[in-house]
This record gives C-alpha cells, sequence and structure tokens, in this order.
C-alpha cells in the first residue's frame, strides 16, 4: 500500500463504538443544552457585541448575530446527522476519519484542538480579568505580578490557572456531579442575562439606533462586508454546539437526543445574544462599545452601578460554565488519539472506578493552565474561528457523502433540504474562512503543517489502522 493510500485509508465506526463500549451513556437532552449553552453563552456575549458592534456593523451586529445563528443552526444539523450515525467520541476528528480517510480526520481533530485549548485558556484569562474588577469594587487590590504572565511583565495569570484547576476538580469527580453544577450555573447566568435584557429595555434611547449600519462599515460587495466581518468573528461565540457531538459516546438515545441539542443551543443561544445586541446598543452609542466589559460599561453609563456588579457576576458564572464544558470535550477529543494511536496510547484509557479518560484530562488541563497562565492570547485567539470554520467546512460536504455510505446506520436524524442545505453551509463555511485576517490564516497554516508532520512522523507509524 502507498503511503498516499495509507494516509486515507478508513476507519470503522464498528471499531470506534467497541472502544468507547466503557463509557457511560448518562447524558440526556437537558444536559446536552447545559453544556452546549454553558459554551455559547460564555466570554462571548459579555465582549463580543461591544467589539463588534464598535469597529464592524453599529447597531446591526444583532443581525450579524442572527447570520451567525442561522448558519450555526444548519452546520449544527450536519453534526446532528452525523452523531446520529456515529455515536462515538471524537467530534469531526472520528467522523473524518470514516467519511474522508485518517489523515482528514486528524487533521480535523488537529484543528480542534487547537480550538479547544486556546479557548479554553482565552476564557479562563478573561475570567481573571472579570474577576480581578469585581474584587476592584470591594477595594481587594491583587499584585499585578499575579494577574500577567511573563510575555506581559508579570509572573503567572494565578486567577486563570486557578479557575481551570477548579473546573478540573469538578470533572474529576464523573460526570453526574458535573452536569448538575453545569446546569444549575447555566440557569443563572440565563437569569442574570434576562434581567439585563429586561431592565436595560427601559434605558434605550432610540437615537442609538441611527444609523442602525453606519456608513463607514459600506464596503465590500453590497456594502455588506462590515457585517459579514462581524459574523466571521462572532462564529467563536457559537462554538459551543460542536462540542456537543464531542460527547456523542455518553449520550442516551444518541439518534434523536443529539439532534434535539444541539439545535435547542443554537435557538436558546441565537435568541439571547441577539436580544442582548440590541439592549445594547440601544443603552449607549456603539462608537463608545470597544471595550472588554460593555454590559457592565453600559449600565454604569446610565447609573446603574449596583445591577453592573450582578451583571459580572453573571459574566464570570457564564466564562465558568464555558470553561467547563471545553475542558469536557477537549479531554475527550484527546482521549480520542489516545484510543487510535495518533497520540501516546495511555491518553486513550478509561479509569474503571470513574469510568473518565483520566490521562487525556490531566494533559488537556496541563496544557491549557499553561498558555492561560503564562501566554497572552490576544494573537492566537483569532486561530478559534479558523479551527472551527475548517471543521464546519468539510462535516457540512461530509453529509454529501454519509448519505451515499451503505455501511452505516441512516435510521436517525437527517438533515433537511439534502443535498442543498448542507451545500450551502459548506460554501458559506468557506466564505467565511476568506473573512479571517490574514495574519490568522497564516498562523493556523503553519498549525496545519505542523500536524501533517505529526502524523507522517507519528501518528502513522503508531495508528491502530496500520
Amino acid at each position: 500500500m502507498s503511503i498516499f493510500a495509507r494516509a486515507f485509508k478508513r476507519e470503522s465506526v464498528d471499531n470506534y463504538m467497541q472502544a468507547d463500549s466503557h463509557m457511560s451513556r448518562i447524558l440526556t437532552t437537558r444536559d446536552l443544552i447545559g453544556l452546549g449553552v454553558g459554551t455559547v453563552i460564555g466570554t462571548g456575549i459579555f465582549i463580543l457585541p461591544g467589539h463588534e458592534a464598535a469597529q464592524h456593523a453599529g447597531p446591526a451586529v444583532s443581525i450579524a448575530f442572527l447570520i451567525a445563528a442561522i448558519y450555526s443552526g444548519l452546520s449544527g444539523m450536519s453534526f446532528a446527522e452525523f452523531s446520529s450515525a456515529m455515536p462515538v467520541a471524537g467530534s469531526a476528528y472520528s467522523y473524518g476519519s470514516v467519511i474522508y480517510g485518517e489523515i482528514i480526520g486528524w487533521l480535523l481533530g488537529w484543528s480542534l484542538i487547537l480550538e479547544y485549548f486556546l479557548a479554553v485558556s482565552a476564557i479562563a484569562t478573561g475570567f481573571s480579568a472579570y474577576l480581578n474588577n469585581l474584587l476592584l469594587t470591594f477595594g481587594v487590590h491583587m499584585p499585578k505580578s499575579l494577574l500577567a504572565g511573563p510575555m506581559e511583565g508579570g509572573i503567572v495569570n494565578l486567577f486563570a490557572v486557578m479557575i481551570i484547576l477548579l473546573v478540573t476538580a469538578i470533572l474529576s469527580r464523573g460526570l453526574n456531579a458535573s452536569k448538575k453544577i453545569e446546569n444549575g450555573a447555566v440557569i443563572l447566568k440565563v437569569a442574570i442575562l434576562g434581567l439585563f435584557i429586561i431592565g436595560g429595555s427601559f434605558f434605550i434611547k432610540h437615537t442609538n439606533y441611527v444609523p442602525f449600519y453606519p456608513k463607514e462599515f459600506h464596503t465590500g460587495p453590497l456594502g455588506l462586508n462590515g457585517i459579514m466581518s462581524a459574523t466571521a468573528s462572532i462564529i467563536f461565540a457559537f462554538l459551543g454546539f460542536d462540542t456537543i457531538a464531542a460527547h456523542a459516546a455518553e449520550v442516551k438515545n444518541p439518534q434523536k437526543t443529539m439532534v434535539r441539542g444541539i439545535v435547542g443551543t443554537v435557538l436558546i443561544s441565537a435568541l439571547l445574544y441577539v436580544l442582548f445586541s440590541i439592549v445594547l446598543t440601544g443603552i449607549v452609542n456603539y462608537k463608545q462599545l470597544g471595550v472588554d466589559d460593555p454590559a457592565a460599561f453600559a449600565l454604569q453609563a446610565i447609573h446603574q452601578t449596583q445591577f453592573a456588579v450582578v451583571i459580572t457576576v453573571g459574566a464570570l458564572v457564564g466564562m465558568f460554565t464555558a470553561i467547563l464544558a471545553l475542558i469536557y470535550a477537549s479531554s475527550r477529543l484527546t482521549y480520542s488519539f489516545g484510543r487510535d494511536g495518533l497520540l501516546p496510547r495511555s491518553l486513550g484509557k478509561i479509569s474503571k472506578s470513574s469510568r473518565l479518560p483520566v490521562n487525556a484530562l490531566l494533559v488537556a488541563v496541563v496544557i491549557e493552565a499553561m498558555f492561560a497562565g503564562l501566554i497572552p492570547l490576544n494573537t492566537l485567539a483569532s486561530l478559534i474561528n479558523a479551527g472551527t470554520l475548517l471543521a464546519f467546512t468539510f462535516i457540512n460536504f461530509g453529509v454529501l457523502i454519509l448519505r451515499r455510505r451503505q455501511d452505516l446506520a441512516h435510521d436517525g436524524f437527517k438533515v433537511p433540504g439534502y443535498p442543498v442545505i448542507p451545500f450551502i453551509a459548506g460554501i458559506i463555511s468557506l466564505y467565511l474562512i476568506t473573512k479571517l485576517p490574514i495574519d490568522t490564516l497564516e498562523l493556523f497554516s503553519i498549525w496545519v503543517l505542523i500536524g501533517v508532520a505529526w502524523y507522517f512522523i507519528y501518528g502513522m507509524r503508531h495508528s491502530k489502522l496500520s
């Protein structure tokens, strides 16, 4: 067999099902929506609406969130069909290995692992900033050396490391304990967002909506470049629904539960994001919203300082749930690599007592804590979108191949409007990739090349397929 033919050799779903059989199937639709909303309604809702309104779209940022939600919903249905046909761990990595061949699956997984690791680290860094601001409100001053890593003149971002370790301690207690804490925190977070949306609506000034889509952003085809650039950046906000697919091996009745969890997450998140953006840009003029805490800033601008503290608490809860869900997903993806031999096989072992991939969890946490504590992620965070969009592209187009595979089950959820809907979603994915900054695409290309090198030097020789 040639190297090319070996690289594109396809994995068997039956092998994955057998390898994942030791994992407990206990997650319900409510649990999946909790995980999904916990991730989607995280840092994004407390930072992105302000930044994108100020830099790209003005009050029309709500339109960008709506477009991102529709696109995410279309892509989410593709993930749902895959997870229904292949209820295994690994998300796009496992799906790509079965449909396209091992090297494509590996590169999709390689992209997702970057996405998850950086997302955890970026959100933990944001958590640290919000927590420090809250402490300052109560007169507590932390040493600057413990609020930033060496590259920013400090020693370590202590709060960022501590929140990752706290979440790890919760996850190590098992799925039952983790999902209860996640679901409870999500309910609290949504309630606080509801208070902001309802309470803030009484302070809206309609003059702040004029112009709704400012002329300075009217560039590109039909003048929509501002909205589309905002949409490409906002995809990061909808990261959570694709992490749901990483837990397919731990879900009850995945043929029905997965699609309900994914679509439910997208609908709830879309409603909250759009309403939040409308209220935010109505309270304060979009030009003033280019800050890291736009909701708290808006409330301070209308002299609701005490409520601003409540919003800050909501932001902290939101980031906590996002970190928990993403560490959960990243450990499952790392486990999948070890399960298949593309990374050391010790990462693919399941603890007999806890039924958790403990080794994979520890490795994921160590890397994420190092990134969060030592490295500023302002530039690297944009790589999250690149990895997400690449995975979406292959999964959307992959549905066209999946339907033709006679060896796979097709008795679960199916994307409506086949083949038009998944094809259009795939084209949109490619288009949004072109809207990312050039330096982001260059850095992501380097990451992909490293992944290709690892596969041919280590992965191919140690893979179970060999």
